[in-house]
């Protein structure tokens, strides 16, 4: 396996690593446990920091795929694989905290698996689709509203009383939203679907 798989692996792994710590667990365990005590009082940040992390990560393993020429079939599915995977689990875990609509969340996730279901489609019919531009900018967008959100607007609340992680939140759901349906318009003539 080479280096840019084994990156985009690290980036699934570090999935887990940031449920556990976000602050989701019940009060009794919270007062049983100190370091779920810990947590619970540190833990969005630390969580935060875990999902820069892996979003980092993201950029790493295309450069060094590209650079060397470690472009596997396997990185072409494990990579928006653990990206769909990574977005998803913030955007679930700040819906149970009540950080984000859940509406928004579904819109974002529904996006995904409509774009990940026409990928199907197109490889089973032997065609490669890539990422356009707009959805490489989703994805930006998206790791930082998810970023600023998690961090409760930390960054921006000595600037204005404007909820920035939420203006940026909603301008990432619409260029996911955009995204998506610039993608389907460039490709659907390309997979023969019927209606």
């Amino acid at each position: 396996m080479n280096l840019a798989n084994k990156i985009t692996i690290a980036r699934i792994l570090l999935i887990p690593i940031f449920i556990l710590l976000f602050p989701i667990y019940p009060e009794w365990l919270i007062k049983e446990n100190t370091i779920i005590h810990h947590i619970d009082l540190y833990g969005i940040y630390y969580a935060a920091a875990v999902f820069l992390l892996a979003s980092v990560t993201d950029k790493l393993d295309g450069y060094i795929a590209r650079k060397y020429n470690q472009i596997t079939n396997l990185g072409k599915l494990l990579d928006p694989l653990a990206d769909k995977l990574l977005i998803s689990t913030a955007l679930i875990l700040m819906v149970s905290q009540q950080l984000i609509y859940t509406w928004v969340a579904f819109a974002i996730i529904a996006r995904e698996i409509i774009i990940t279901g026409i990928r199907i489609v197109a490889a089973s019919q032997k065609i490669a689709l890539q990422a356009d531009r707009f959805g490489k900018i989703k994805m930006v967008f998206q790791v930082i509203a998810i970023s600023a959100v998690l961090l409760n607007n930390l960054s921006f609340r000595y600037i204005t009383e404007i909820r920035i992680d939420q203006v940026l939140m909603y301008a990432a759901l619409i260029l996911t939203i955009y995204s998506g349906y610039n993608y389907i318009k460039d490709n659907y003539r390309m997979l023969k679907l019927e209606f």
